[in-house]
Order: C-alpha cells, then sequence, then structure tokens
C-alpha cells in the first residue's frame, strides 16, 4: 500500500472518531452551525479524497450522506434521532469500507443498499432543492489554503457557508484567483477578516508540520532500548562507588544525566490523553439508551489526565464494559425513575485524576445501585456458594462476588449483557497492569467502581530494601515515609495490642508487618526482645491504609526497570515482577497491597476469601486448572491442586520426630505433622526409608501439614475431567495429566484422618525457635 493510501486511511479514522462525537453533541444542540460546518467538511473531505485514489463505492456512501447534511445546512431538514441514527450507521459503513482497504487495498462487497436507502429517503424528505455537485478527481485540486481559509471564516462567523461555497465553484469553473480574493471581490468578506483568517492558517500549517506519526512499535522497541540503558546506567553508577578518577565520575556522572532526560522523554511520546478512550463513549452511550429505552446524560471530568500508551489500550475494552454494565443493569428506564422520584434522565460520569503516582479512574451512575441479596441468591442458584457461606460474607465480600467468573445478575440474556462474561475479564485486565478495582453501591442510589492504574509499567522508582540477606524493591507509589528508631526509643517504641506488633507514630497507631517473618526468611519469631538496637520502619500505604514494614536494611532509591514473573511465581501475593540491580543480581518487587493482605493488616478481598474457604467440596477442587504432580510408592502418580500448596521443602530423616504415634518435624517456629503420603493411600509401607524427605505443605486452619512424596515431577497448567471409581474417600476421583493416569489426592479428608485436631497438638514453647 502507498504512503498516500496509508495517510488517507489514518486521516479517515480520525474524522470518523470526531464525527462520531460531533453529531452526538449536535442532537443535543441542533441549532449548532459550527458543528454542523465541522461535519460536513469532514464527510466532504472522505468523499473527496475517496474519489481521488479510486474508491467509488466510499465515495457513494459518503456523498448521499453530503446530500443530508447540505440539505441540513439549508434549513430545509432538522436534526432528529432518526437522521442520526442513519449518518451514523454511515459512519459505521465508511469505517468497515476503511478497515477492507486496509487489510486488502480493496473495498470489497460491503453491504451499502440499506445505509444509502436509508440516507436517500430522508434527503428527499427535505424541500427539494439543487443537488451538490457530485465528488470529482479534479476537487482535490483544490490548494489547501481554500478550504482551510474558508472553514475558518465560516467558524469565526464572518461569511456563511453558502458564501464559501459560492467561490469554490467559481473556481472549478476556471477562475484562477484564490478564494479570499473572491470573497473580497463579491463583498462577501472584508480584507481585514482574510486578513486574520490566513495568519491563523499560517499558525496551523506551521503546528501540523512540527508533528509526524510515528509507529508504536518503535516506540515499544525504543522503550525496551532505553530500559536496558537505564540497567546500564545503574550498573555504571554502582562501579563508581569504588572508584577515586574524577574524570571517570565526571563521564558517569554525564551518563547519568543524559539516560535520566532520554527516559523522560521517550515516557512523554508514550503518554496520551485518556480523552482519547473517552471519546468513544458518547456515541456508546447515546445507542445504548436508544436501544434500552433509556435516558442518559453522560459527564467526562479530567480527559486531559495523560496514561502510557500501554495502559490506554489495557484499560479501553474494560472501561467500555462498564459503561455498557452502568446503562444495562444499573439506570433505570424513565417511567422507573419518575415513580422514584428521580429525574427521567440518569447520569453517568466518568471521572480521572492523579493521585500519588497513579491515575484513580471513576465510573458512577445514578441508579438502582447492587442488590446484595439478589447477588446472594444467584451465588446459591449457579453453585458459587452455600448458603451456610453466603452467611457469613460481608456486604462488601457479597458486592465484589460479580467479579467472579461466570456470574451475572441478569434475568434475561441480551444483546447487551446477562451472559455473565465481562466484570470477571474487566478485574483481570486491571489486575494485570497492576491495577486495583473497587465496587461501591447504595440501595436506589447508584454505584460506583473505582479503578487505581499506575502512570506507566516500564520504569518506576522505588525504594531498595534488604531483610534477611535478601534485596527487595518497593515502588515509591506505595512509600509514605520512613521511620527509623534508635536504642532506648526501640526497645520501648513497639508495643503489642492484642498480640500484634504496633507503633504509635506522632499519636496514631501504625500497624507492623515484618519482613522477614512474612517471608520467611528467617526460622524465628520478631519479639520485643528481638527488636535490637535499631529498628527501619518503611511506611506503606495499601488499599487507602498505612502500615509500618519493618526491615534490617534500608539502602537507596533507584530507577528500576519491570519485568515480569514467570507464570510459576505470579500466584504469590506479596511479589508483583522482579527488575535486574546494578550488580546483575536480580531483585523481587513488592507487591505492597498483596503483603498487606497476606500479614492481615487490611481486610482480604472476597476472591482470596473464597479461594482459602478450601477444597472442602468436590465443587471447589474441580474448577482448579493448576495441578502439583508427585509420585508417591514405587509407580503411583498423584495430583493435588496448586492453590492448596503453601510451600515445596526437603528434610532430612535424621529431622523427624514422633509426638505420641505421630511423625513431626520442627519447622518455622512450629511443630508440623507429617502425612506419608504412599501409607495412607495405602500404596506401600516402606515410605521412611529416604535418608532426605521431599515434603508438600498444606497450610490449613492456621497450622502447616508436610505431606511426605517420593518425588516432586512437576507444575501442570491443566483443565482436567475427573472419573470417579470405586476408590477411597481420600482420592477424589482419577484425570489424565500429561497424558498419564493420575489419582486426585483429597487432601482434607486425609488430613482430617490422619493428624490430630490443632488443639491435641503439643503447643511451641514459648521464647524458643527452630534453627535450620
Amino acid at each position: 500500500m502507498d504512503e498516500v493510501t496509508q495517510e488517507f486511511l489514518i486521516e479517515s479514522n480520525e474524522l470518523l472518531d470526531q464525527l462520531d462525537r460531533d453529531l452526538v453533541d449536535l442532537e443535543k444542540d441542533t441549532g449548532s452551525k459550527e458543528l454542523l460546518a465541522r461535519i460536513f467538511r469532514a464527510i466532504h473531505t472522505i468523499k473527496g479524497t475517496s474519489g481521488t485514489l479510486g474508491f467509488p463505492k466510499l465515495e457513494s456512501v459518503a456523498h448521499v450522506g453530503e446530500n443530508v447534511l447540505s440539505r441540513m445546512r439549508d434549513g430545509k431538514l432538522v436534526l432528529n434521532a432518526e437522521i442520526t441514527s442513519a449518518l451514523l450507521n454511515m459512519i459505521d459503513a465508511i469505517r468497515k469500507i476503511l478497515r477492507t482497504v486496509e487489510s486488502s487495498g480493496r473495498e470489497g462487497d460491503p453491504e451499502l443498499a440499506d445505509v444509502i436507502r436509508a440516507l436517500t429517503e430522508l434527503r428527499d424528505e427535505g424541500e427539494k432543492a439543487p443537488e451538490p455537485k457530485p465528488s470529482t478527481s479534479g476537487e482535490m485540486a483544490e490548494p489547501v489554503e481554500a478550504k482551510n481559509l474558508g472553514a475558518i471564516l465560516i467558524e469565526r462567523h464572518a461569511i456563511s457557508p453558502d458564501a464559501v461555497e459560492a467561490a469554490r465553484d467559481q473556481q472549478m469553473q476556471g477562475d484562477p484567483r484564490r478564494i479570499g480574493e473572491i470573497l473580497v471581490h463579491h463583498g462577501a468578506a472584508e480584507p481585514k477578516m482574510v486578513l486574520e483568517a490566513l495568519q491563523e492558517q499560517a499558525t496551523q500549517m506551521a503546528s501540523a508540520a512540527s508533528t509526524i506519526r510515528v509507529d508504536v512499535n518503535l516506540l515499544d522497541r525504543v522503550m525496551n532500548l532505553v530500559g536496558e540503558l537505564v540497567l546500564a546506567r545503574n550498573q555504571i553508577l554502582q562501579f563508581t562507588s569504588t572508584q577515586k578518577d574524577a574524570s571517570f565520575l565526571s563521564t558517569a556522572q554525564r551518563l547519568n544525566l543524559i539516560t535520566t532526560e532520554l527516559q523522560e522523554g521517550v515516557m512523554k511520546t508514550r503518554m496520551q490523553p485518556i480523552g482519547n478512550v473517552w471519546n468513544k463513549f458518547p456515541r456508546i452511550v447515546r445507542d445504548l439508551a436508544l436501544n434500552c429505552g433509556k435516558q442518559v446524560q453522560l459527564e467526562m471530568e479530567g480527559t486531559e489526565t495523560e496514561l502510557d500508551k500501554t495502559i490506554i489500550e489495557a484499560i479501553k475494552d474494560p472501561l467500555t464494559h462498564i459503561v455498557r454494565n452502568s446503562l444495562d443493569h444499573g439506570i433505570e428506564t424513565p417511567a422507573v425513575r419518575v415513580s422514584k422520584g428521580k429525574p427521567p434522565a440518569g447520569r453517568l460520569r466518568l471521572r480521572a485524576f492523579h493521585e500519588g503516582g497513579q491515575v484513580n479512574i471513576e465510573i458512577s451512575d445514578d441508579g438502582a445501585g447492587i442488590d446484595l441479596a439478589k447477588v446472594k441468591d444467584k451465588a446459591i442458584q449457579r453453585g458459587l456458594l452455600s448458603a451456610q457461606q453466603t452467611s457469613k460474607l460481608s456486604d462488601r465480600e457479597i458486592m465484589n462476588l460479580v467479579f467472579t467468573p461466570g456470574f451475572s445478575t441478569a434475568d434475561q440474556v441480551s444483546n447487551v449483557s446477562g451472559r455473565g462474561v465481562g466484570m470477571d475479564v474487566v478485574k483481570t485486565n486491571i489486575e494485570k497492569i497492576g491495577g486495583t478495582v473497587d465496587l461501591g453501591s447504595s440501595p436506589a442510589q447508584g454505584t460506583t467502581l473505582r479503578i487505581k492504574i499506575p502512570l506507566t509499567l516500564a520504569i518506576i522508582p522505588a525504594l531498595i530494601v534488604t531483610s534477611g540477606s535478601e534485596r527487595f524493591a518497593i515502588p515509591q507509589v506505595s512509600l509514605l515515609e520512613l521511620v527509623r528508631l534508635e536504642g532506648q526509643e526501640a526497645e520501648q517504641g513497639i508495643e503489642m495490642i492484642h498480640g500484634a506488633p504496633v507503633h504509635r507514630l506522632r499519636g496514631n497507631l501504625l500497624p507492623l508487618v515484618y519482613l522477614n517473618r512474612e517471608l520467611r526468611l528467617e526460622a524465628r519469631q520478631a519479639t520485643r526482645s528481638d527488636h535490637g538496637a535499631t529498628v527501619n520502619i518503611v511506611v506503606l500505604q495499601a488499599d487507602g491504609r498505612p502500615f509500618g514494614l519493618v526491615v534490617d536494611d534500608i539502602n537507596d532509591t533507584e530507577e528500576i526497570v519491570v519485568k515480569p514473573l514467570g507464570k510459576q511465581l505470579k500466584g504469590i501475593a506479596c511479589f508483583a515482577g522482579a527488575t535486574i540491580m546494578g550488580d546483575g543480581q536480580v531483585a523481587l518487587i513488592l507487591d505492597v497491597l498483596g503483603l498487606a493482605q497476606q500479614a492481615a493488616v487490611i481486610s482480604e478481598g472476597k476472591e482470596r476469601s473464597l479461594a482459602q474457604a478450601k477444597t472442602k467440596t468436590d465443587d471447589v477442587t474441580l474448577k482448579q486448572d493448576s495441578w502439583l504432580v508427585f509420585r508417591v510408592g514405587e509407580q503411583g502418580r498423584v495430583a493435588i491442586p496448586l492453590p492448596v500448596v503453601s510451600r515445596l521443602e526437603e528434610f532430612d530423616s535424621s529431622a523427624v520426630e514422633f509426638s505420641g504415634n505421630q511423625p513431626v518435624v520442627q519447622y518455622r517456629g512450629e511443630i508440623m505433622p507429617l502425612v506419608y503420603v504412599a501409607e495412607a493411600l495405602q500404596l506401600v509401607a516402606a515410605g521412611r526409608k529416604h535418608d532426605r524427605l521431599q515434603v508438600v505443605v498444606y497450610a490449613e486452619d492456621g497450622r502447616s501439614v508436610g505431606l511426605v512424596v517420593e518425588e516432586i515431577l512437576d507444575i501442570v497448567e491443566q483443565q482436567v475431567a475427573i472419573t470417579r471409581g470405586q476408590q477411597s474417600t481420600r482420592l477424589l476421583g482419577s484425570a489424565v495429566i500429561q497424558q498419564h493416569v493420575t489419582d486426585l489426592l483429597n487432601v482434607p479428608e486425609i488430613v482430617a484422618g490422619l493428624v490430630p485436631a490443632k488443639q491435641d497438638m503439643p503447643a511451641w514453647p514459648e521464647g524458643k525457635h527452630a534453627v535450620h
């Protein structure tokens, strides 16, 4: 495809996006001559260029639309919902043809008869008037400034559109003069106004000449290279700490400054206003409201808020689905709203703003709100939860059930929604880019969905800390302040309230989380006697609540390049990614929200509560598609759902002790009972002869149980079909995993039958710690 056609496709799609917005706006303000003139110019441009490039079908559909607009401009037709819909259908038809041209270079065989017939009938409803001349390739020979000059004069209300058309017709008949000269000669415009319009035109042309279009893939490659340059810069800066050569240090500092400026510049090239996504919503809202028989007023605030191009693309579909959901499920019909004392037209409000290095997006409506009783009934009806489980959920957790895959409160499936596909995808896509979704609703008052997302995903400022001889990066977006307690203050500055450590920070109680304990980097529990002479507290904020993270050392702040974790590690709530440090070592990036939830500093969301509602029933287990496969006995092949696995460990057989007849090991500050899976399944009674024991740690009800297996084989991502036989209750059934028949272990049943209850096990001595 030649460059001229490519440029035509880009410009035409931009014009069509603008036409969508302008037509919806014109429907609200039918008397706006400026909007009507802009719409007419856009269609005229597409028609003329398509004729020049040899796209007759595209030209014909644009031409009949231009005829309708011409009648409207002449005052012979008044815009209404029918005309707006017909013109929007024309825009859709043009957009479809453009996609075909882009993919094949040809127009194809689009179905245009219905669109053209509808527009022709609307045109004929107006009074008979001379038809506008069909577009010819000669029209494109018109000087660029002629069209632009006339548009500028119309926008300034200096002349009428008819005067410009008359001057253009005179040019087409062979008048060599410029359009401004013709207008002045006929007295249609004053010389002063023409000169001012020419000056504005020159400014616009200069501005247009100062910009270029760049392929997004090229920007992505440049961004990746900048990321690698930042890593190299960090390595050089770390190396400079051991050097004394003044010339080398100066050069390194210069490199640091240039890299920083380059990084900022490239980041700016990728930033786009969120209005680029929101611009399509006026038409979506208008079409859906018409389809659902509702009246909706759309308000948009903060359209200039900028985001990285990658983030913009990631949130486009989720935001569209949320808007559709608000119209279909949230806002009531005019009759229902009036009966409730509300205005007949509902209000849908989009708001975006920067806060704390993140972008906040709020989508709110003043509709009926979420019916919690209906949500609970649907959850029980679909088998997602039992009645007993739903009775224990808070209102917030019930509300978050709408994010469960396959969940929908719609009584009927429509072409808008009701299939149970969407809100779970919204949440998943937002969380993939490091964002969070929060849902709030008041009965009969409306629903608000809040999204928090990072500005960019590539390079972020972070605080580097050390804990348990390991380095970790904490995104600065979550950082509030740093607190250091020394000497007597360290001894007395940390108190215990209901068994939880807290620090009084400026009169407020700050809950503390010990990173060593949460990540189990050391087999000890931090108590008051363990604080030592110095305590480093990183004050963080998660879900709007502050807490203190106690670490061994605070190193420095640094720009880090975010690298994604592998699929085997993505499920770990404490980590958001990884980065390469200046010395070439890998450091994990802490997920502040996940860490706070694991430490119970803030309440966990619905999804984690349900995940920990455990595999007590077959329904929960059968939905798993991640499995840990291991060998038991000589040839037994067994699997358990990966989410129930806490850790994989290896012990010397000499570490096994006994509490009564129960084999146990000292494990991370507790006495952990062991279950020999081969013996439990009566496969073999020789599972205790190995020098090293491979153990799958299973966590339940606040304690750990070790499942001793012969060999851990693999982690498998696979949905399975379970065959139930006449097996023991300790097996859920069998399935084919990795082309091998594999038994599925019923872990809760085995643990309940072979391991004493927690209260019957000996407690760990106060103040004692296991040593590995």
